[in-house]
């Protein structure tokens, strides 16, 4: 059911939004590939029809094989992910669910701190935040999956 067409959102809070995916995307210390990726998982973890959809596609168009999409959600079962991926996948898993506190989380973020630096995880950290914002205005908002074009809102 589509509530509030995506073409129908206030304009502030578009443009807010925006703002913070142009940053996002012009700062993260990863390739567009990579960031796709986590915003694919993000968006499987909070079941996300529209979003998955969407970086799917553009998961595809930045090179992402369709091997990895579709196993990125046992990513620690494969080999298809190398050390610095799976720190950053169970970085994501965390944000995204918040079910752990205290020395959980600090394993998850001494692997990240070993492949990227405090800077690094800052930009990575708002990357996986704004992909779960988008999830849940989606949801929230009832946007219909399927029709997303590669590079539609670029």
């Amino acid at each position: 059911m589509n509530r509030i067409p995506f073409n129908q959102i206030p304009e502030p809070l578009l443009a807010c939004m925006m703002q913070t995916e142009n940053y996002v995307n012009e700062t993260s210390p990863l390739d567009f590939s990579l960031l796709e990726l986590v915003r694919y998982y993000v968006s499987a973890i909070n079941q996300c029809a529209y979003c998955m959809d969407m970086h799917f596609k553009e998961s595809i168009g930045a090179g992402e094989t369709p091997q990895r999409l579709h196993s990125v959600m046992v990513y620690q079962q494969t080999d298809y992910f190398n050390q610095q991926e799976k720190a950053l996948l169970s970085w994501a898993n965390w944000l995204t669910k918040l079910e752990t506190s205290g020395s959980e989380v600090d394993v998850y973020y001494q692997a990240l701190a070993e492949h990227f630096s405090q800077t690094e995880i800052t930009q990575l950290t708002l990357a996986i935040t704004q992909i779960n914002t988008w999830t849940r205005l989606a949801k929230a908002f009832g946007f219909v999956p399927g029709s997303y074009q590669l590079g539609q809102f670029s």
